[in-house]
C-alpha cells in the first residue's frame, strides 16, 4: 500500500517542466560563483520562489535566499539547497561547461538549486494536497563551513519561521538511480590547521648559517602520516591530509619560514581533539629538533560538524523515497569522510534528514575500470573533480525525493 505522501508527491511531480529545469539547470552551471559571491544564482534562485508565490527574500547571511509559503496550520519544513561552486578548472568537455576562468560547479550545488527550484514550484502549485509552512532556502558558503551559520546569525528563525523539521540532500558519485540514507552519523567532522614552521633564512651556498625550515616542514609532513596509522585506533575513522606546503622565493633563497596546511576528517570530538594534539606535539618536536629559534605556530582554521541524522526523521524519508523511486533504491552505506555545514541550520535540537542522490551517468559508470560496485565507485569522477558531470536524468528523481521528503512531515 502506497501512502498519502507517495502517492502526492507522485501527482504533483507527475508533469514537472524537465526541460525548463535543464535549462535552469545548464544557465547555473556555465556561471559559477564562489562562496559569498552567489548573486546570480540567488537572483535566479530568488525569482523563481517568487513566481510560484513564496515570499521571498535575498541578502540573508550576505547571499542567502530564503522563500516562505504559509499554507495553513501545520508544522514547518525547511528545504535546503547549497549554492556555491568552487576554485576548479572545469575539464567535463561539457556543451554548458563553466564559463568563468577558474571556476566550476565541481560538486553538484548547481543540480542542488535545480532540484530545490523543481520542489518549491510543485509543492507550491499542488498546497491543496498539503497544509504547514514551507521555509525554503539557497544557502551561500557551503564550502567554507560559514554559509549555515550566517543565515542563522542573520535571525533565519526569528525573521521567517522556526523549521520543525530540516531536509537536504546531495549530488554524490555512483550509479544513478539509488539514494543513500543513514539513520544517524552520515558525515564526518572537518577541521582545517595551519602550520608555521619558524627557520632562519639565508644564502643556498652556506645552509650552515641557516636553519632550514623547508627540510623541517618535510619531515613533518612525513610523520603527521604516523597520527592516524600509529595513534588512532582501527576502530576509529580518521583522515589527515596535507593540503599545501609553501616555503621560498628563489632556488637559492633558503627561507625564514615554511607553512603547511593539512585537514583532519574524525567523526567524534574525541578522536579530533587527540589528532590536534598529536600535530602540535610532532610539529613542536620537529623544530626542536632542527634547532629552530622558536615554535611552530600551530592554528586552528574553519570546522564542520559531524551530521548525525535524526534516526526517526530519516526512517520516516527514507520510507517515503523507496515508495516514490522503487524497491531497493533506498540503500545504507553507513557514514562517509566528507563533511557538511547543514548541521549547523539544526541549532543542536532541529530534526534532521540527509541523504545522497547518486548522479554518475550510465556510460561513465560503465566504462569505468572494475568489477565490482567499489572498484568502479573509486575510478569514477567524484565531487570535487575537474570531470565531475551529473547525469541531467537525476533532475526529476531529484526534484521528487525532496517533493515526498516535504509531504512526509507536512500535515
Amino acid at each position: 500500500m502506497t501512502s498519502p505522501a507517495a502517492r502526492t508527491a507522485l501527482d504533483l511531480t507527475a508533469q514537472l517542466p524537465v526541460a525548463d529545469l535543464t535549462d535552469f539547470y545548464r544557465d547555473l552551471h556555465r556561471h559559477p560563483e564562489l562562496s559569498l559571491q552567489e548573486h546570480r544564482t540567488a537572483a535566479k534562485l530568488a525569482g523563481r520562489l517568487a513566481k510560484a508565490g513564496f515570499e521571498t527574500t535575498e541578502g540573508v547571511g550576505g547571499t542567502g535566499v530564503v522563500g516562505l509559503l504559509r499554507n495553513g496550520d501545520g508544522p514547518t519544513v525547511l528545504l535546503r539547497a547549497d549554492m556555491d561552486a568552487l576554485p576548479v578548472v572545469e575539464e567535463t568537455g561539457l556543451p554548458y561547461a563553466s564559463e568563468v576562468p577558474g571556476v566550476m560547479h565541481a560538486c553538484g550545488h548547481d543540480l542542488h538549486v535545480t532540484w530545490l527550484a523543481g520542489a518549491a514550484g510543485a509543492l507550491a502549485a499542488g498546497r491543496d494536497a498539503w497544509s504547514g509552512t514551507l521555509l525554503v532556502i539557497g544557502q551561500p558558503a557551503e564550502e567554507t563551513g560559514r554559509g549555515a551559520l550566517a543565515m542563522v546569525e542573520d535571525g533565519l528563525y526569528e525573521r521567517f519561521a522556526r523549521p520543525d523539521v530540516l531536509l537536504g540532500q546531495h549530488a554524490g558519485p555512483g550509479p544513478v538511480g539509488f539514494y543513500a540514507h543513514s539513520p544517524g552519523l552520515i558525515l564526518s567532522a572537518s577541521t582545517d590547521l595551519d602550520i608555521v614552521v619558524h627557520g632562519r633564512g639565508g644564502h643556498g651556498s652556506r645552509p650552515e648559517t641557516t636553519v632550514d625550515p623547508v627540510v623541517t616542514a618535510a619531515y613533518l609532513v612525513t610523520r603527521l602520516q604516523t597520527v592516524v596509522s600509529r595513534e588512532i585506533a582501527a576502530r576509529e575513522s580518521a583522515v589527515l591530509t596535507v593540503g599545501r606546503i609553501e616555503a621560498g622565493t628563489r632556488h637559492n633563497i633558503i627561507p625564514p619560514e615554511a607553512r603547511i596546511s593539512l585537514n583532519l576528517r574524525t567523526q567524534s570530538d574525541e578522536v579530533r581533539e587527540r589528532m590536534i594534539a598529536a600535530i602540535r606535539r610532532i610539529a613542536a618536536g620537529e623544530a626542536l629538533a632542527a634547532g629552530c629559534p622558536r615554535e611552530p605556530d600551530v592554528t586552528v582554521g574553519a570546522a564542520f560538524p559531524v551530521t548525525t541524522n535524526d534516526a526517526d526523521t530519516d526512517r520516516r524519508t527514507a520510507a517515503v523515497h523507496e515508495e516514490v523511486l522503487g524497491a531497493g533504491t533506498v540503500l545504507d552505506f553507513g557514514p562517509v569522510m566528507g563533511s557538511e555545514d547543514f548541521p549547523h541550520l539544526a541549532l543542536g535540537e532541529i530534526p534532521y534528514s540527509y541523504w545522497f542522490v547518486t548522479t554518475t551517468p550510465a556510460d561513465v559508470w560503465d566504462a569505468a575500470p572494475g568489477a565490482d560496485l567499489m572498484e568502479k565507485f573509486l575510478a569514477v569522477p567524484s565531487n570535487h573533480s575537474p570531470h565531475f558531470a551529473p547525469d541531467l536524468a537525476t533532475i526529476t528523481p531529484g526534484v521528487r525525493t525532496l517533493v515526498s521528503a516535504a509531504l512526509a512531515h507536512l500535515g
